[in-house]
């Protein structure tokens, strides 16, 4: 015979009500009955029915990620910290992946009975935002933020990290900056790039569109980018990657053109992923607190679930530069 809540109700002396509250760990049980209920769940063997839960409570307890660029190695490394705390919070991670956050995309998420959305691969011009916000589904933000809607965000801010970067760059003699950028149509994108520019003025460079792409953040488009820059003999001592991944294909494209890294070519990425310290890479990047970055997405999500009237908050992480051996002295002409 199946256990149900009915049957651990009268063993444990309470209402069925009463019961649901204290494996739910409800505040307004009292700790003995909680223990009185939690005892005779155990030897009943009662497991709670999610969907019983959801149809009391009117939540699943089910929170989505939503990722559209599944090229991004970046991606796999929240994964599991977002997971661990919403799974502390009493939540279930669900992977949404899609090529694209437009009105096809919301339907699917509301179809999927879920509480809330991480959105961590928004452009700025994305309706996806403004749709959620629309059908009342709470949302936040994560390393990227959108153009159209303000809402809590878990972000890095890039400015000290590339300060000390450049910083570190120009007192080992380089000049010529060349740099692989991301996307322009996102937040991250135009972040860094300004934060970028800002270091190098402020150390007296400037950075000459001659010397820059912008490209997806992947490894071939990264690849391909680099290429282009290292074509001709005047070409740059060094180059800031828009990520870490866009810089393994800097450094690809390095070795396809015969350059040696450090030697010829500087590279310096950002995000600082656990791959960027193995010794056959040991790229010179911008790095944060990943992991604490995605754990406060998963409480930033909750957070607003819980209580959708509160204030927006914005959990920012700060930058700091990994001085490894991808950067070298510039080399002489």
């Amino acid at each position: 015979m199946v256990v149900t809540s009915r049957d651990v109700a009268r063993l444990a002396g309470v209402s069925q009500p009463t019961v649901s509250r204290a494996l739910r760990d409800d505040a307004r049980v009292s700790e003995a009955t909680k223990l009185r209920v939690r005892e005779a769940a155990q030897l009943l063997g009662y497991v709670p029915s999610e969907a019983g839960r959801a149809l009391s409570s009117g939540r699943t307890r089910r929170i989505g990620l939503l990722l559209t660029d599944l090229d991004n190695q970046f991606y796999s490394h929240i994964i599991a910290p977002v997971h661990r705390e919403l799974e502390a919070l009493g939540y279930q991670l669900m992977l949404h992946t899609e090529s694209a956050d437009n009105d096809t995309v919301v339907e699917r998420l509301l179809a999927n009975g879920l509480d809330g959305v991480i959105l961590a691969t928004t452009t700025v011009d994305s309706v996806a935002p403004l749709r959620l916000r629309d059908r009342g589904l709470p949302f936040v933000y994560f390393n990227r933020t959108g153009s159209f809607v303000d809402a809590d965000a878990a972000v890095v801010n890039s400015v000290p990290g590339y300060r000390e970067a450049v910083r570190a760059a120009v007192a080992l003699g380089h000049r010529r900056i060349g740099a692989v950028l991301g996307p322009s149509n996102t937040s991250t994108g135009q972040g860094r790039e300004a934060s970028l520019r800002d270091a190098l003025t402020a150390e007296g460079l400037q950075l000459d569109e001659r010397d820059v792409r912008r490209t997806p953040y992947g490894a071939t488009e990264g690849e391909a980018a680099a290429a282009e820059l290292l074509a001709g003999s005047d070409r740059p001592t060094v180059l800031f990657c828009g990520n870490d991944v866009v810089a393994y294909g800097a450094l690809n494209a390095a070795h396809r053109a015969g350059l040696r890294v450090p030697e010829d070519l500087s590279v310096i990425g950002f995000d600082d992923l656990p791959e960027a310290a193995w010794p056959i890479i040991d790229l010179a990047t911008v790095g944060y607190d990943i992991v604490g970055m995605a754990r406060a997405a998963a409480d930033l999500v909750v957070r607003r679930i819980e209580d959708p009237s509160a204030e927006i908050r914005t959990s920012g992480f700060a930058s700091t530069f990994i001085a490894r051996r991808t950067l070298a002295p510039a080399p002489t002409r």
